[in-house]
């Protein structure tokens, strides 16, 4: 479980990421999606603990993120966006490198990696260097990166970008298999993908959590009306007169017109009422032959597009100063790590160098004594 509650986190003056919360439930596969600078990795990043949030706490499998890292993280297997990879590895010793990191113990390592690799389609093509493999192939292996280990939750930031329609299809049902023994969490700008892999998706903008539902029940709340495609046989094309006698009717346009001289049609209405009865009777009225009428259904992209569409989009000046922020911010982080890892340097000296000194003088008082006990003895005999 992944709960996220009233975090924000802020870059100088900007904020990424606006008081939100979320709870994703243990065994669920959850969507995550935004336009381009939305926050979703800024979020991602605060949930694997790679940055702070500037408030708010982030609890995965109830441990804290902030308070207890090392447990927490153990918990997740991450996919970043991109994919990087270690060129000179093999995948197989990709996937271990990854299992020595989580900390896998060292007798389980091998059936952990045989594992990943088995489960990620990777048997074949495991002793080849990662940078001679396909697009596909290594979003395969930064997948096994994050399974290898068994991480409860899996957090996958764009793991179809990039790939051709048939990789996307193989990387859906891999994602989708391992949603039987893992919570995951993806992020993806393919929403076709998202509504089919998803139990439910959270929609961020501007940093602001604006909706979270399934993506069937979005797409019904956001769904106004109702559009239906219509093949027919209209030999007089009187077809487009509908519009006149049937008020719900917004718009008729023709799509197509097929070999056999029928046509396709699309109906735009302005109500979600149903209205395929009063179009077959207009059409049995003026002899119009009816082939085909169905609704179109409303998509997760339709519901996404009126949940964002009226809500202003960050300027580019915008954009580039938070990024400048962002980068300040991770300039002084750097900055403190260095600091801290120079004064736990300095620490370790002086403790060294006390270290010997007390052996020094432990090895002096040793010399000291022995010199005594000599003198007592010699004194003894005489």
């Amino acid at each position: 479980m992944i709960e996220v509650k009233n975090v924000t986190k802020k870059y100088g003056n900007f904020y990424a990421v606006r008081d939100i919360s979320f709870t994703v439930n243990d065994g669920e596969i959850v969507g995550f999606l935004g336009r381009n600078g939305a926050g979703k990795s800024t979020t991602m990043n605060m949930i694997t603990g790679y940055i702070e949030p500037t408030e708010g706490t982030i609890k995965v499998n109830g441990y804290d993120i902030d308070l207890k890292p090392g447990k927490a993280k153990k918990e997740i297997g991450y996919m970043p966006e991109g994919t990087p990879l270690y060129n000179d590895l093999t995948v197989r010793e990709f996937v271990k490198y990854m299992a020595e990191l989580k900390k896998v113990p060292h007798s389980k390592i091998k059936d952990a990696v045989n594992k990943a690799i088995n489960e990620a389609g990777l048997e074949k093509i495991q002793k080849n260097l990662t940078k001679k493999l396909s697009r596909g192939y290594k979003q395969r292996v930064s997948l096994a990166g994050a399974i290898v280990g068994d991480p409860d939750i899996l957090i996958l930031d764009e793991p179809t970008v990039g790939l051709d329609p048939k990789q996307v299809v193989e990387i859906r049902e891999l994602i989708r298999s391992f949603g039987k023994n893992h919570t995951v969490f993806i992020s993806s700008h393919i929403l076709s993908e998202i509504a089919q892999i998803c139990d439910k998706v959270i929609v961020i903008d501007k940093g602001e959590i604006i909706a979270v539902d399934s993506p069937k029940n979005l797409e019904s709340k956001t769904s106004e009306s109702v559009s239906y495609s219509i093949t027919v046989d209209d030999v007089d094309n009187k077809f487009e007169t509908l519009k006149e006698v049937i008020p719900e009717i917004t718009s008729i346009s023709l799509e197509k017109e097929n070999e056999d001289k029928s046509k396709v049609y699309k109906i735009d209405t302005n109500s979600s009422e149903d209205i395929r009865r009063k179009i077959s009777s207009e059409c049995s009225k003026n002899s119009i032959i009816l082939l085909e009428l169905r609704t179109i259904e409303s998509s997760l992209e339709d519901a996404f597009i009126k949940l964002v569409g009226n809500r202003k989009e960050y300027s580019e000046k915008e954009i580039k100063q938070m990024q400048k922020e962002r980068e300040l911010e991770e300039l002084r982080e750097e900055d403190r790590i260095q600091k801290e890892a120079k004064a736990q340097r300095k620490q370790a000296k002086a403790e060294e160098k006390a270290r010997k000194k007390a052996e020094k003088e432990e090895k002096k008082a040793l010399k000291n004594d022995k010199k005594t006990n000599a003198d007592d003895d010699k004194g003894g005999n005489e």
